[in-house]
């Protein structure tokens, strides 16, 4: 019997990278999975976003393990359309025992080049995304008695990166909603833990717009020319982890072994914030 048998998770920006990671390693542990993902290019991402395909290709995996998926296109940003579909993935599985708020964006450029509208997509989908659904997930924990929220913050929300002040912001801010919500939701038997992954081998860190902006001098940079800079963040030889080693966190998080652990950033970062 897997560590998670019975239960019910919650997992936004399933698509691709961590969010799949994350929906198949519940499912391996015996969830059924609600995923959500916003299928769909933001014009101020400068990478290849996840698709419509990416999602129906998770709920396959997921389905390939036996268990049971709800794949919806929904922006994090609409809180009313998330809250449309947890009630009718709650009416469907039966219940709700675990929050995975994963879902987010990456963005690049010194503070003073910022546009307006960089600054408040990031704080809209990494923030406020984030905040819409936990909110409208609370409620059914609450009914179930309890369970697990985790959130995907970074190791930019605990320490500064350069170039990258919009994110750092709303990766920060995703800290302080945590323990809020450990404080207020405690009572409930909620937990709500973030988790600060270091670089992660996902399409949005292997992609050319950013091998562009770790090695701008190379005219066409390849994977290869971003190990270097990448492993010199780290106390570790080691130049990005894999999404599974992010999920086992989380499986960790959402498991009873993790029954009385709340309000815990948890870095999963080969030291980068110790050397940060």
């Amino acid at each position: 019997m897997g560590r998670l048998e019975n239960k019910v998770a919650f997992v936004s920006g399933a698509a691709r990278g961590q969010g799949r990671s994350h929906a198949i390693r519940l499912a391996e542990e015996g969830a059924d999975i609600i995923a959500v993902d916003i299928c769909d290019q933001l014009e101020t991402v400068g990478y290849p976003m996840g698709t419509e395909a990416d999602l129906e290709e998770t709920a396959s995996l997921v389905e390939a393990l036996d268990r049971r998926i709800i794949a919806v296109k929904a922006d994090v940003r609409d809180d009313e359309h998330l809250k449309q579909v947890v009630a009718d993935g709650v009416a469907e599985l039966g219940h709700l025992d675990i929050v995975v708020a994963n879902a987010g964006i990456s963005g690049y450029g010194p503070v003073q080049s910022l546009s307006r509208e960089n600054w408040q997509q990031m704080l809209d989908v990494n923030l406020t995304g984030v905040w819409n659904t936990c909110k409208v997930a609370v409620p059914h924990l609450q009914k179930q008695g309890g369970g697990s929220i985790t959130i995907t913050s970074s190791a930019a929300g605990l320490h500064a990166i350069g170039g990258l002040a919009h994110y750092v912001s709303a990766k920060h801010g995703l800290v302080g909603l945590m323990r809020a919500m450990a404080l207020e939701l405690g009572p409930d038997m909620i937990r709500v833990n973030s988790i600060h992954p270091t670089q992660v081998n996902t399409p949005m860190l292997m992609n050319d717009y950013v091998y562009k902006l770790f090695a701008p001098d190379v005219e066409n940079p390849t994977v290869d020319d971003i190990k270097g800079p990448s492993m010199a963040m780290h106390t570790m030889p080691v130049a990005w982890v894999e999404p599974v080693d992010i999920s086992n966190a989380i499986v960790f998080l959402a498991s009873d072994e993790g029954r009385y652990i709340t309000g815990v950033p948890l870095p999963v970062d080969l030291g980068a914030d110790i050397k940060g």
